[in-house]
């Protein structure tokens, strides 16, 4: 196993737990909004090859298959 994986593996199970709290009706919008980009960033850019040559997830398309 890779040395990152578990902490991986828990930054993402936080990240889930943070959505379902967002869901909640009693959720404080200014804590996830503060917390998810903080969790988000801590994660390691993934492997080359995950995407697409010329693939770019700011200015690309919301469906990586569609035209």
């Amino acid at each position: 196993m890779c040395p990152d994986c578990e902490d991986v593996a828990r930054t993402v199970l936080m990240l889930g737990y943070l959505a379902l709290y967002a869901d909640g009706l009693d959720a404080d919008q200014s804590f996830v909004e503060a917390v998810g980009p903080s969790l988000a960033a801590s994660l390691p850019e993934p492997p080359f090859g995950t995407f697409p040559p010329g693939h770019d997830p700011v200015d690309g398309s919301a469906y990586s298959g569609g035209s």
